[in-house]
């Protein structure tokens, strides 16, 4: 395993892990079930690393929330095709068992504490909702 440290392989091999968990249980379950929070950052000075580190420091305390289910943190990967769109700063993905959990992700006290404390760094986020659509 060359170019990876043990601590990366480790971390790796246990987000694959959760992902495919999540993947199973979202089969067995009714599709509508799952509920996927996807939010991309645009911060206001996005060369600043002083800026992405904080409000990296926001997502990890973000991710206490209790009815997260998993969390991902990422920055653009360095892809180059046509339909890649790498504008944002940072993506806060997050998945939850149904629509009433991530309803109370949204009031929930750390949430609100993290708009507050961090939504200075950011100019704008879109924000990507989906459910598993009927069938």
């Amino acid at each position: 395993m060359k170019g990876i440290s043990r601590r990366n392989f480790v971390k790796n091999t246990a987000l694959a892990t959760g992902a495919a968990s999540i993947i199973g249980t979202a089969e067995a379950k009714p599709a509508k079930e799952l509920f996927v929070h996807h939010v991309y950052f645009y911060l206001k000075n996005p060369s600043s690393e002083a800026d992405k580190a904080k409000l990296l420091e926001g997502l990890e305390k973000l991710s206490k929330v209790p009815t997260i289910r998993m969390v991902h943190i990422g920055v653009p990967a360095p892809t180059t095709r046509s339909v890649i769109v790498r504008d944002y700063s940072i993506s806060w993905l997050c998945f939850f068992d149904n629509l009433e959990e991530e309803e109370i992700y949204q009031k929930h006290p750390i949430h609100l504490k993290f708009v507050e404390d961090y939504s200075h760094l950011w100019e704008k986020v879109n924000v990507y909702d989906s459910v598993g659509p009927k069938r």
